[in-house]
């Protein structure tokens, strides 16, 4: 599992990090993103749900994880 922890970027940022690491991965490989952002991980499930690539939701204070496995 690849983990992309974005806590304590500027806003928006965590995108970046997270779409990189979608398109470097292989077919199958299961990612994990970390974010404290709601609005960027809003942007992030509207995107994954695009591209038909269902995820799991992790909520835990401030900490927003989302984990799914790339097509």
């Amino acid at each position: 599992m690849i983990t992309v922890d974005t806590r304590g970027q500027a806003p928006y940022s965590p995108l970046i990090p997270a779409i990189i690491a979608i398109c470097k991965a292989p077919s199958g490989e299961r990612i994990e993103i970390i974010m404290e952002q709601p609005e960027a991980f809003r942007d992030l499930k509207e995107y994954l749900s695009e591209q038909g690539i269902g995820f799991r939701e992790i909520y835990d204070g401030e900490e927003l994880t989302l984990q799914f496995t790339v097509l």
